[in-house]
């Protein structure tokens, strides 16, 4: 199966993906895994970034692909300022998906507007060349996450969880799923 975390940008996904990689096991691809290239080596939103996060997703799918089917893949995806990018990611995502013969399930995080702002602040972040501006939530609230494209959805309010307890009710979910 693949398992793909949604959600705004400091919400979490990586935290719980973490942990949720530890618990079922499986793989854990975070999207910055792939974005840390572009974001590294071209200028932000150029044709050049897209360009490279394309190569490198590409590279990451192949080897996903080669992954034995039994093992899970967790991967984590924000929602994208740009329309066409998430439909290009989320489009991007099903046909790994698909690649791999695998069940999609996809979990939305969701949290208040106000315990994402604190979230989002963390110093970690910026150093990991994550978005750390609380005025990012605000714009987040645009960005309506694609979340048709799996075989099942999970949404699940985190503002009060730990990332423990996120991932615990993840992996009840996802055996469910299983049976």
């Amino acid at each position: 199966m693949i398992i793909e975390i949604v959600g705004q940008a400091g919400i979490g996904k990586l935290t719980v993906g973490r942990l949720l990689a530890a618990r079922l096991p499986g793989r854990l691809l975070d999207n910055h895994s792939i974005y840390n290239v572009a974001f590294a080596l071209t200028e932000f939103r150029s044709e050049a970034f897209y360009r490279t996060v394309r190569a490198v997703r590409d590279i990451a799918w192949q080897t996903a692909l080669e992954l034995p089917p039994e093992v899970p893949l967790i991967l984590t995806t924000a929602n994208g300022t740009f329309a066409w990018w998430r439909e290009e990611w989320r489009d991007a995502v099903v046909h790994l998906a698909r690649g791999r013969g695998a069940r999609l399930l996809v979990v939305h995080l969701l949290c208040s507007d106000e315990e994402n702002r604190r979230r989002i602040a963390s110093p970690d972040r910026l150093e990991r060349r994550k978005p750390v501006d609380p005025a990012t939530v605000d714009r987040n609230g645009e960005r309506v996450a694609m979340l048709d494209h799996g075989d099942a959805r999970l949404e699940l309010d985190v503002t009060k969880l730990t990332a423990a307890e996120a991932a615990d009710l993840i992996v009840e979910w996802v055996r469910d799923q299983s049976s």
